[in-house]
């Protein structure tokens, strides 16, 4: 018997702002080097034990998804679309009764996509020596080992100390919510309190009978969102009338805390939610510094620099506990004591309107990413990257004329009912008004660079006719 995957990855996380932002949350950015966090958690529940992962995503994340699970070389079984996020409870359960339609009794294997775990190795040992307890209609979590004394994460009490290294299910005494600094270091002295993973291994059969206990009212809300789905590109979109009927609350409070049939199986490895820039040092320091892209260190101590744009250096001098992030369009600048304090910072800005909140330097989009090279009253100058067979909508503006001028590849350009073919250092002039699309048909990114003139530059200034995404 296989195990299924099912990977949420639908957050938002802020503090980790500025490379992570609602736009393109840190799941998806390559936080240590390589790949993404979401790439390296597909890839570790991905062959051998485990079957094809079911994705639980948002609409505006749908295509990073595919893009980055095909950068990976793996297809998901399915992946599914909330129209609006509900918390863990109710993604958890659409998945659950998602594999229910082709096997109830199989086991699934509940992960978040954004947390750095180096052992794959050690981790799949972790979940085999659960997969009995499973089967036996047993609820199994994960607890990890703690190394210090965290106030940042909750805790699972154990009814005994673990004895030896095998991987073995433990019976859970209790959850515990994120301790003060003192309890926190008596816990970690006493020894029978690990970190909570948020990780679930069980049967499709034992969560849904678990959901159908404990929230009645959430199971018929998802079950109507996922009989009411439509299929629509290779996505699975929940219905979102019902939908929106389901509550919004975290799996443990919905049913974890309740449940009576929990154990825990504890891992040792190495493990981190990169939940904060404090983390990331923890995971990328060497002799105290972690540096990335060009960054430059004189005299510090502790301190993590990043320079997250091309061109731009940053260096610190005489710098300790500091984290320094800098981007094109912001900096953050932060004690490494203070990193959980970084969502007040996104709380602010985002109160001050200030695009740099929630809006990624580059913006995605299903046929690439564009971003914003200089902007002024009445004009902006952009670079875009459309990827091989990607295509823009058919659409006009009301309020901006464009020039195209590609630097990169060849494109097919549409404007009204003339059609042509663009290659590098030629240029095109799209009226205000006029219907146009831009296509790669090529095997190789075509990069341009447009220059928006006209009294409105917003990205709301959009009226499509066609397009290939099916986006409205």
């Amino acid at each position: 018997m296989t195990i299924t995957p099912v990977l949420l990855c639908g957050g938002s996380g802020t503090r980790l702002w500025p490379l992570s932002r609602k736009s393109h949350p840190k799941q998806f950015a390559s936080l240590l080097e390589g790949e993404s966090l979401f790439q390296a958690s597909a890839r570790r529940l991905y062959g051998q034990a485990f079957s094809a992962p079911i994705i639980v995503t948002s609409d505006t994340f749908r295509f990073i998804v595919t893009d980055q699970l095909s950068a990976a070389g793996i297809a998901a079984e399915a992946v599914l679309i909330e129209p609006q996020p509900r918390d863990t409870a109710a993604a958890i359960l659409a998945a659950s009764l998602f594999r229910a339609q082709t096997d109830s009794e199989g086991l699934i294997l509940i992960a978040p996509s954004d947390h750095v775990i180096p052992d794959a190795a050690a981790f799949s040992a972790a979940v085999l020596a659960g997969v009995d307890a499973a089967r036996a209609g047993q609820i199994v979590t994960f607890g990890l080992t703690p190394d210090r004394p965290e106030t940042g994460f909750g805790y699972l009490e154990l009814d005994w100390k673990p004895a030896g290294t095998a991987p073995e299910p433990i019976a859970l005494r209790s959850f515990v919510e994120k301790p003060n600094a003192e309890s926190a270091a008596g816990m970690l002295a006493e020894g029978r309190y690990l970190w909570n993973a948020g990780i679930f291994l069980a049967t499709v059969a034992t969560l849904l009978k678990a959901f159908r206990q404990e929230k009645p009212e959430l199971f018929a809300a998802v079950q109507a969102a996922l009989a009411g789905a439509s299929h629509d590109l290779g996505f699975t979109r929940l219905e979102p009338i019902a939908w929106a009927k389901a509550e919004a609350i975290s799996i443990d409070y919905a049913v974890m805390e309740k449940a009576r049939n929990l154990v825990v199986v504890p891992y040792s490895g190495r493990w981190s939610d990169l939940g904060d820039w404090a983390a990331v040092w923890r995971e990328t320091e060497t002799d105290g510094l972690a540096l990335s892209g060009a960054a430059t260190a004189i005299d510090c101590r502790n301190t993590l620099l990043r320079s997250e744009a091309d061109g731009l250096e940053i260096v610190g001098i005489g710098l300790e506990d500091i984290v320094a992030v800098a981007m094109p369009d912001a900096v953050l600048i932060a004690h490494k004591n203070r990193a959980q304090d970084v969502k007040q910072a996104v709380a602010t800005l985002k109160a001050r309107n200030a695009r740099q909140a929630e809006s990624f330097s580059k913006d995605h989009r299903p046929w690439g990413w564009f971003e914003s090279l200089a902007v002024g009253e009445r004009f902006q100058v952009k670079r875009i990257v459309v990827k091989p067979g990607g295509s823009l909508s058919l659409q006009s503006h009301v309020h901006r004329a464009e020039h195209w001028i590609v630097v990169e590849g060849t494109a097919q350009v549409t404007i009204g009912s003339d059609q042509r073919m663009l290659t590098e250092n030629q240029s095109v002039y799209v009226p205000l008004g006029a219907v146009h699309r831009l296509e790669n048909p090529g095997k190789v990114p075509v990069v341009l660079i447009e220059v928006q003139t006209g009294s409105y530059l917003g990205e709301d200034d959009i009226t499509r006719y066609e397009d290939i995404y099916r986006r409205t």
